[in-house]
């Protein structure tokens, strides 16, 4: 049986790097029918939030990766918490311990060894003891790459290393041997600053007589300075992209191409398991483009189904706490759903579509400043706006092609050239110069709504223009 595992630390927010790796995870076990196991590597005690853990498990669920065992479900390969196993750790430190593979170290407050003993040094008791695993020094320590082919360390310059800190907590390199071994974890896939940690790994596994999984470390996501994404660069959490309102299609498949190979550029990634294959994993860096990825979900943003968007819509606004907004878009589903299907069209994210859609919900827009200077301050807005208005109200059906006559009528009788009453009708509609289509935009609002907004822009005029 294929198993592989995602064993982040809850130390921090899902960072996107996190989340590619457990995405190749995923999809190597699911290609070979294997299980896929989260693991929560909590033994940083300091550092360690429950906070942290639950955002980790909430943004892999979001990105709809699913596992097989872990520590929300369970399984029978647990406890799937490092801080439940301390027993079984301790169990092997002191086999070590017992077979002269690892001793006991004392330290003194300036960080010198001062004492080791195979025997627990009960004289030191109120100075720092650890536990440090005795290296080998002779020959080498090789293992397979499954993606960079055979790796070799040379053991003489491998210093005795520590297994369990001062604290009675094991480090690591030691609990990662522990947790794969009675997990039968058989391939592990991580990123490329793991094959430093590889060789004491290895060195522990044949300490304590077992056979390692098999190992690939894949390249890292840059920044565009080709140094490890971080914050310098921009957001990296999964909960960043979230709030900005990518979409979770379109951030796994921008992940997915960060390193494989695959023909298609728009996809889900669920509907590719069967072309996953360790082969068509890239041996080289990847920098991370934030443009791309915004492409790539204005992308999907267009295929979605309008009302599975909505429904997205509704869950981002609830996610970003912006309940009024929320609610306005809940009270008329038929209305929101066309104002969405004509937004979509010019945006890439949720975020966008908000900015771009917001003044069909809200009657109390604010009118650009742009507007306002070159349309609204203008001699000919009065007469314009006053004839449109009047236009509007005489139309009873708000079709597409009736609105655009309505428009074409009003720049025929030139009360202003054509470029300044569309720019003028629009401004009054919607308060700025970019919406979408003018003609789609009106037969949405409907009649009320139009009418309203030419009232509004009549009061905005007497009230301060003409002021």
């Amino acid at each position: 049986m294929i198993r592989l595992r995602f064993a982040p630390s809850p130390t921090g927010s899902m960072h996107v790097g996190g989340v590619r790796t457990a995405l190749f995870n995923w999809l190597y076990a699911r290609k070979y029918n294997g299980k896929f196991i989260l693991r929560i590597e909590d033994t940083d005690i300091e550092r360690s939030t429950k906070e942290s853990e639950n955002e980790i498990i909430n943004s892999l669920k979001w990105c709809g990766l699913t596992w097989d065992e872990g520590p929300d479900i369970n399984g029978d390969y647990g406890p799937y918490r490092q801080s439940e196993r301390l027993e079984i750790y301790d169990k092997y430190i002191n086999y070590l311990i017992e077979n002269n593979k690892a001793y006991y170290a004392v330290y003194d407050k300036d960080n010198n060894e001062i004492y080791t003993s195979s025997e627990y040094p009960e004289k030191f008791k109120d100075e720092s003891i650890v536990v440090k695993f005795r290296v080998d020094k002779k020959g080498n320590t090789k293992f397979v790459d499954l993606l960079k082919g055979e790796i070799t360390f040379r053991n003489d310059l491998l210093e005795d290393f520590i297994i369990k800190r001062s604290n009675g907590i094991p480090v690591y390199n030691f609990t990662v041997v522990i947790d794969d071994h009675f997990m039968e974890i058989t391939h592990v896939i991580r990123g490329e600053d793991h094959i430093s940690n590889t060789q004491k790994q290895i060195m522990l596994y044949e300490a304590l007589g077992w056979t390692p999984p098999k190992f690939m470390h894949i390249p890292l996501i840059l920044g565009n300075d080709r140094k490890p994404l971080s914050k310098r660069h921009g957001g990296t959490s999964v909960e960043y992209f979230r709030k900005e309102g990518i979409l979770k299609e379109a951030l796994m498949n921008y992940l997915a191409l960060l390193g494989w190979t695959i023909e298609d550029e728009i996809f889900n990634y669920k509907s590719k398991v069967g072309s996953f294959t360790p082969e068509k994993l890239s041996n080289k860096g990847v920098i991370f483009d934030y443009e791309k990825l915004e492409w790539i979900c204005g992308k999907h943003l267009r295929m979605k189904n309008i009302e599975i968007l909505m429904d997205e819509y509704i869950d981002w606004l609830n996610y970003i706490e912006d309940i009024d907004l929320k609610e306005k878009v809940l009270s008329d589903k038929k209305y929101s759903l066309n104002v969405l299907s004509i937004c979509r069209e010019k945006v890439n994210t949720l975020k966008q579509l908000k900015d771009f859609s917001y003044n069909f919900f809200i009657e109390n827009f604010d009118y650009e400043e742009k507007f306002i200077e070159k349309f609204l301050k203008k001699e000919w807005s009065e007469e314009l706006i006053k004839i449109a208005k009047e236009k509007f109200e005489e139309l009873e059906d708000y079709t597409v092609e009736n609105v655009e006559k309505v428009i074409r009528n009003l720049a025929e009788l030139k009360i202003a050239s054509k470029k300044n009453t569309f720019q003028t009708i629009r401004g009054v509609v919607l308060g700025k110069l970019v919406t979408p289509g003018l003609f789609e935009s009106i037969s949405v609002l409907g009649k009320e709504k139009t009418i309203s907004r030419f009232k509004k822009a009549e009061v905005f005029l007497n009230e301060y223009i003409k002021k």
